[in-house]
């Protein structure tokens, strides 16, 4: 199974960017999709899940209001909507996807997630 991840940039503070992430290969059914980033000199951390089974969305509180994560379960993509960016969202991204299930109290964990993307720049100016 892989992962692509595509649509990072550069954009302006403010800007909007959409991120897209696709399984291909030999695909295992998959209970959550996720994105995480990790900025210079920093640890990678949470962004955004959508769980399949019943759609729920959770968001980091840094992104909660300007971010927006969906998908097609079927299809095996999830997407990331980004608007009113600022520098600090400045990293890169990766999409993450859980073929095991776990606990809500999980879902931000790196640990929950088994396969990964190879991640994709985003850049904000100031």
């Amino acid at each position: 199974v892989q992962l692509q991840a595509s649509g990072g940039g550069t954009v302006q503070a403010g800007g909007s960017l959409r991120l897209s992430c696709a399984a291909s290969g030999r695909t295992l059914s998959s209970y959550d999709m996720g994105w995480f980033r990790q900025a210079p000199g920093k640890e990678r951390e949470f962004v955004a899940v959508i769980r399949w089974s019943g759609g729920h969305r959770y968001y980091a509180d840094s992104v909660k209001g300007r971010f927006s994560i969906s998908g097609d379960n079927t299809k095996k993509v999830v997407d990331l909507q980004m608007s009113f960016l600022k520098p600090e969202d400045t990293a890169v991204y990766y999409c993450a996807s859980a073929t095991r299930r776990t606990v809500l109290s999980n879902i931000r964990s790196m640990s929950a997630y088994d396969t990964w993307g190879q991640g994709t720049q985003v850049t904000v100016s100031s």
